[in-house]
């Protein structure tokens, strides 16, 4: 990531001897989500983070399509995926392409007898319901209610929740997920205009080395595949790292909303972007402060992009019967815009307490079995009251 952060244990140069009490080598591994073109970490393990024992029989993961083209606005009840006990089994796609997946999860227990390991994806969940900590090679990050966790692909981590109520918005990203461009300065400090700066940002802290033989499984997603290695040492045995590429966590209340006297258009929510996608953050903020300022957003023609939207809480002026983890979905080739009413309605208003997570792509989504078990029939049609 564009800051530089350290933790533990680390040698004064790098790729030079770096000896254990006993006077044997710890190994350094170089850690990069694009190879060694980027941002990247060096972590210093007490033994070879290479070491394999055994392999499981894969298993398929790849999320079951049922629409892979379409053109109409559709809506999904998120509430109503089920809780399941294992984090990975919770995990539902709703709708994919090939650039990132959309996810739903509402796990009930924590993480127990095994690591997980995106080599697939980074990952960007968003905490809905419940607490707890993310634990990785990096340190722990505590996690509550509206945190964003970015996490790199490759990194190895469990996840461990206060109780069985949680609730997962999680985008899987095939490209490293990065603050925005328009944000960064020459030399990537987050500028002044930014809605957010690096003392917004919670890195790992009190990293936990655990140096200890036996047998660790790190389920592995590659390729639509979930392979089981067994490891012959703790996973979490890093005595310290360096650099650029880690976990971190960003909370959607410390995004700071930018108005102005019209309406402003939804770039201004941005908060990450990856590859031919965004995220944005919708929050609580004053309305436009024009005397003839029309709050509600105008129609929008959006011929480019696929548009996502992941209610949260509080009331939504431009759209009728919303519900807590609702998911909009309108399509590129067709305008939409507020429903029948709203715009009226809006008129004089002065602001709005509305939380919500939009995710923009660029190349069509798709609907898998999932979805469908979950969408609101005559949604299309709503606009026609």
């Amino acid at each position: 990531m564009p800051h530089y952060h350290s933790l533990g244990t680390i040698p004064h140069k790098r790729h030079t001897q770096f000896r254990k009490p006993d006077g044997t080598l710890y190994s350094e591994q170089l850690f990069s989500t694009e190879g060694f073109s980027n941002d990247y970490s060096l972590l210093y393990h007490h033994w070879p983070p290479t070491q394999i024992i055994h392999t499981d029989e894969p298993v398929p993961a790849m999320p079951g399509v049922a629409e892979e083209k379409m053109l109409k606005h559709r809506s999904f009840e998120g509430f109503h995926i089920r809780p399941e006990a294992d984090f990975l089994t919770s995990r539902k796609p709703i709708l994919v392409n090939n650039d990132c997946h959309i996810v739903l999860a509402a796990p009930e227990e924590s993480m127990k007898g095994y690591f997980y390991k995106n080599a697939d994806a980074d990952e960007l969940i968003f905490i809905h319901e419940g607490s707890g900590i993310l634990l990785t090679q990096y340190g722990q990050i505590p996690f509550a209610y509206g945190d964003y966790l970015v996490i790199p692909r490759g990194t190895i981590y469990q996840v461990q929740f206060n109780d069985k109520h949680n609730r997962l918005l999680i985008v899987e990203s095939f490209s490293p997920i990065r603050y925005p461009k328009k944000y960064l300065g020459k030399y990537g400090q987050l500028l002044e205009h930014s809605p957010y700066c690096e003392r917004d940002i919670r890195t790992p802290q009190q990293l936990l080395t655990i140096d200890e033989a036996g047998d660790f499984l790190i389920k592995t997603k590659k390729k639509g595949v979930l392979y089981g290695l067994h490891y012959a040492h703790h996973p979490f045995d890093v005595v310290g790292w360096d650099g650029y590429c880690y976990p971190f966590a960003f909370s959607i209340h410390d995004f700071e909303p930018i108005t102005g006297r019209v309406h402003q258009p939804p770039p201004v929510h941005l908060t990450f972007e990856a590859h031919n996608f965004v995220v944005c953050s919708f929050c609580p903020r004053l309305f436009d402060y024009h005397p003839d300022a029309v709050p509600a957003p105008y129609n929008h023609s959006n011929i480019d992009s696929d548009e996502v939207l992941y209610y949260v809480a509080g009331d939504f002026m431009s759209r009728k019967h919303v519900t807590r983890g609702m998911i909009t979905l309108h399509p590129a080739g067709i305008p939409h815009g507020p429903h029948p009413g709203a715009v009226e309605k809006s008129i004089g208003k002065k602001q709005t307490d509305e939380l919500a997570v939009m995710i923009d792509t660029f190349h069509p989504l798709q609907l898998t079995v999932e979805a469908l078990e979950i969408e609101n029939p005559g949604y299309t049609m709503s606009w026609a009251e």
